[in-house]
């Protein structure tokens, strides 16, 4: 019996292969075809219509890397084909099956509207019915995407940035056919895949089995593969019975939603997800034109605005289909952003901007929080979700776990601050699914929630590069909405899916803390320029919306609304998450880089016009504090004449050491350049544990996914870099320079006046290759965990392996600081642009433990960017010795909010005050609906419950709690210049404050 079941799977799939498939379309004639190249980078389609078009053929070659054509096709309808499905068959020249990673096309009309996209999945046209007699014409734009992630893997290539991708045409058109769909073969393929994917699924013994197994082969004896048009009809009757067996009473209930997952820039720059954006669309719209049940789901609203800024008549037909209730926005995100790097405020602002524009455009409240392929996920997240009105959150990396299953598909998330929010995990364990057997077999079977929950949700269509879902797809929904031996599928819109998985999941577990993804930890690191420019950029926004707040209600100068808003937009858009986390080909991070230089250009002028104003006439120098704490005789949010300490001592030894002494710290650097001695002169005690400031350069050689992964054995390889070139004393600053392989960094290590903080700067020129270069602290502090901060507040880790699950956390993201600490005293790492960290424990000699706390500053991947960091860095971190959880804040916040001096005659009081240091002010700004409120967003910051007392120096009228999108969560209610504050541990609070008419 086995055999006999071998043979006729064999028997099956080679006539799918080579006689059903092929007999789709058995009437064909041949389009007249002619092409442009465009010559340099995509032009609008008015541009393509009026182009020179040149006479051309099957096999005609096309598009260097990166290039576009434009082909016209050309057919006249013959009158006999009248009342058929006619389509035209376009083939690019697809040589691999991956739609989105190849090349591809748009479909336009002659008048120049989009029809729908071409992939290899997807390569028709509709022709219409009842077209017979007429001549037509269609225009396809053909970008030729080059394939990087391909048979080569993770090999390096020049394809990633258009001045080395110069290459012969990649393709070579094959096929454009004017031809006629045979119904009943199409549909009678799909019966026969559909019910071969389930066979394949159920137990070799099941009844089911051998019964779907002897109608397949019926239905195969019934064909004549001579005929298969006259037979396919017949054919098919011998699967219907089988079709039309219902599933059981209790099978799972999975909900199909429609879904293109589009990575904003990956394998392809920001602009051809423009286009990719614009091909998906259409086809969707498209299908749903003729499947009124389909529902898409599409998250990323910067998506959508590329929609209605380069393709308004495609914008229109979302518009329709939103009000359908068909095409579905969700996410509310401007993108779907990695949500481990951004910082607290960019995280807020990521569902402001999203959420905002899908209420602007459509009028639509999105409530689902969309990230399926994000590289994890802060725990300050499930309060960022229900401050932004939004309820439930998807998604689906976290099945990536290269060590630990995720226990459940359908949870409670809870966050640090104890926000709740229901949380789903597609089981199926893929954004992408095209609703095979094999994946509706391994959603049912791999549901972590049987016998608690009955439901789950598939997100299906093509992904990543685009394509969305396709007729085969939903004709597999169709039949498998209720099938026995299969789970049932559903057409639905998320919210259907969440509400009903709410009423059916009375009890579902919680899961608290960050969901960490063991994989992809490279990504902290990769890209430090990217990386760089993303927070300087948060930074460089607080300071513009503070002091041009402050200087409209100070001196009634313009808010610049518009200016403010189309930034914040672009450093959203880099947070995506192959961006952002440095994983990106090269020509994604060179623009990335562009992006940030100019984002910075205007917002210093922004910042410095809002001084100027604020600083009044040419005096003596005046110092604007940016940051939520004082410092230096100036208060937090506002400026003063600054207070000066005397600088540390400084003492070159014999031996060839230096000691920097402040009376708070005495500093020793030995010969080698490297910290030996950190001793606190008020605790009595030594930080640190061994040589610090310790450069560590490993061989980075991850198994696969080179710039995003981290494998555990890179610390098998460790190179301690101590060999010196120079050391010199300038000033106070002990100056290091080394060389090492083909690069060079150059320290200047310097302890602050009247602080307990060793300051370390840091030019690194960078040429190695598949290298991690990290700067080592062996502390003197015996930590069970460490304290990373995260957005609004701190993350807790262990610094032990109890647990495989302790173990896989080897690499973790800490923004500004990351704090290590015995009970009563303890120390901070500050930098002002890296994110990767890693922290061990070592045995002390006589007993105990020491805990050494590492940064991660560069690495040297080479795929999908051979030249990774290449280049010059500039970076700064600092020791804070001695640091509770309040002093790694506070300098956290100093080290990337550097004071400003201008000259100028009068201080400036800050527009709100807070009488405790816990308590930290976010942000200040002007109301987004440019009614002249004031915006104030504030957190609770140690982790524990919080009084303060906050005070104005404005007129205002009332303040009003409200929620992210600065509406109201209660009654406003009547203020004076001070109130007071309580804040549960970690809580995010937005305050708006009215002000009088006129103000």
């Amino acid at each position: 019996m086995h055999d006999d079941r071998r043979i006729v799977e064999q028997r099956l799939d080679r006539v799918l292969a080579e006689r059903l498939r092929p007999a789709y379309y058995a009437e064909t004639l041949p389009c007249d075809i002619a092409v442009w190249h465009a010559p340099g980078e995509p032009v609008p389609v008015a541009e393509a219509l009026r182009a020179d078009y040149a006479p051309a053929g099957i096999g005609e070659a096309w598009g260097p890397a990166w290039g576009t054509s434009w082909f016209r096709l050309a057919a006249t309808i013959p009158p006999h084909w009248d009342g058929r499905t006619v389509e035209v068959v376009v083939d690019l020249g697809f040589d691999a099956d991956r739609p989105g990673f190849q090349c591809e096309g748009l479909a336009h009309s002659a008048d120049g509207t989009p029809i729908k996209g071409l992939n290899p999945r997807n390569t028709h046209l509709p022709a219409g019915r009842n077209s017979a007699g007429r001549h037509r014409t269609w225009y396809v734009e053909a970008a030729a995407n080059p394939i990087i992630l391909g048979d080569n893997g993770f090999r390096p290539t020049d394809l990633g940035t258009k001045p080395t991708a110069t290459t012969p045409p990649l393709y070579r058109l094959r096929r454009a056919e004017l031809a006629v769909l045979d119904e009943p073969v199409w549909q009678l393929v799909q019966d026969a895949e559909v019910l071969d994917q389930l066979m394949r699924q159920l137990p070799a013994d099941s009844p089911r089995r051998h019964e779907i197994l002897r109608a397949l082969e019926r239905m195969l004896d019934r064909l004549d593969l001579h005929d298969i048009t006259g037979t396919a009809p017949a054919a098919r009757d011998e699967l219907a019975d089988v079709l039309a067996r219902p599933a059981h009473p209790s099978a799972h209930v999975i909900s199909a939603i429609g879904h293109a997952h589009i990575d904003s820039a990956w394998l392809w720059p920001l602009r051809e997800t423009v286009r990719k954006v614009a091909r998906t669309v259409a086809n969707v719209t498209a299908l749903m034109a003729e499947h009124p049940d389909f529902h898409f789901a599409m998250s990323q609203a910067q998506q959508l605005a590329w929609i209605k800024e380069h393709h308004h008549q495609l914008y229109d037909r979302v518009r329709t289909f939103v009000h359908t209730g068909q095409f579905v926005p969700v996410g509310g995100m401007w993108v779907e952003a990695d949500t481990n790097m951004p910082g607290g405020e960019a995280m807020a602002r990521q569902f402001v901007h999203g959420k905002r524009f899908y209420l602007e455009e459509f009028g639509i409240e999105t409530r689902e929080v969309w990230l399926p392929d994000s590289f994890g996920y802060s725990a300050a997240l499930p309060q960022l979700v229900a401050q932004s009105g939004s309820r439930w959150f998807l998604t689906q990396k976290i099945s990536w776990n290269q060590t630990n299953k995720f226990p459940h598909h359908t949870f409670w998330w809870e966050g640090i601050d104890g926000t709740r929010v229901f949380t789903h995990f597609p089981p199926a364990d893929t954004y992408n699914s095209e609703i095979s057997g094999a994946e509706l077999a391994h959603a049912t079977d791999n549901f972590a929630e049987h016998g608690y929950a009955t439901r789950s949700l598939l997100p299906f269509g093509h992904g990543d590069g685009g394509g969305g879902p396709t007729r085969e797809m939903l004709a597999r929904a169709y039949r498998t909405a209720d099938l026995e031996g299969s789970p049932r599928v559903r057409l639905e819109t998320p919210e259907e899916f969440f509400t009903a998985a709410e009423a059916d999941h009375a009890g579902p577990a919680v899961w608290s803390g960050e969901l960490y993804l063991e994989m992809h930890r490279g990504t902290y690191t990769s890209q430090a320029k990217t990386k760089q420019g993303n927070r300087r950029s948060e930074h460089l926004l607080r300071e513009a919306e503070l002091w041009c707040a402050t200087a409209a209600i100070a001196t009634g100068r313009d808010y610049p609304h518009d200016a403010l808003d189309r930034l914040w937009k672009q450093v959203l858009l880099h947070q995506f998450h192959d961006i952002l986390p440095g994983s990106s080909i090269s020509w994604v991070h060179r623009e990335a880089e562009a992006a940030y230089a100019r984002i910075a250009t205007e917002l210093e002028a922004i910042i410095t016009g809002a001084l100027r104003a604020l600083a009044g006439d040419l005096a003596g120098p005046l110092t604007f504090n940016a940051a939520p704490h004082g410092r230096n005789g100036v208060p937090a949010l506002g400026a003063a004449t600054a207070n000066t300490a005397a600088a540390a001592t400084a003492t070159r030894h014999p031996d060839g050491s230096t000691t920097l002494d402040n009376g708070l710290l005495r500093v020793t650097i030995d010969h080698r350049g490297l910290l030996t001695s950190v001793y606190d002169h008020a605790a009595e005690r030594e930080a640190l544990a061994g040589p610090a400031n310790l450069l560590q350069l490993h061989a980075d050689h991850p198994n696969a996914w080179d710039a995003w992964d981290l494998d555990a054995f890179y610390r098998h390889h460790t190179r301690d870099l101590t060999e010196l070139d120079e050391l010199d004393l300038d000033n106070g600053t002990v100056r290091i320079r080394r060389r090492f392989g083909g690069s060079t960094v150059e320290q200047r290590i310097s302890l602050a006046a009247d602080a307990r903080r060793v300051d370390i700067d840091t030019d690194i020129d960078w040429h190695e290759t598949e290298k991690l270069l990290k700067a080592a602290f062996p502390l003197d502090v015996h930590a069970d965990r460490s304290a990373a901060e995260t957005q609004f507040g701190h993350v807790m880790r262990p610094t032990h392996t109890n647990t495989s699950w302790d173990a896989a956390k080897f690499e973790i993201c800490a923004h500004r600081f990351l704090h290590v600490t015995e009970p009563g005293y303890g120390h901070a790492l500050v930098n002002d642009a890296t994110y990767g960290h890693d922290v061990t424990r070592d045995t002390r000699p006589g007993g105990g433990t020491t805990t050494t706390v590492r940064l991660s500053l560069l690495r040297a991947p080479r795929f999908p960017d051979p030249d990774t960091d290449h280049g010059r860095h500039h970076l700064r971190y600092a020791l804070v010795v001695g640091a509770d959880i309040g002093d790694a804040s506070r300098e956290g916040y100093r080290i990337n909010l550097p004071e400003r001096t201008i000259n100028g005659s009068r201080p400036v009081a800050p527009l709100v005050a807070v009488d405790n240091d816990a308590v930290v002010v976010e942000a200040v700004k002007l109301a987004d609906d440019r009614s002249g409120d004031l915006v104030v967003r504030l957190y609770e910051s140690r982790g524990s419950r919080a009084r303060a007392r906050l005070t104005i120096s404005f007129p205002a009228t009332s303040v009003t709690r409200t929620d992210l999108l600065e509406r109201p969560l209660a009654e406003p209610d009547a203020t004076t210049d001070a109130f007071d504050l309580r804040l549960r541990p970690f809580e995010i609070r937005t305050l708006r404050f009215a002000r009088p008419a006129g103000a």
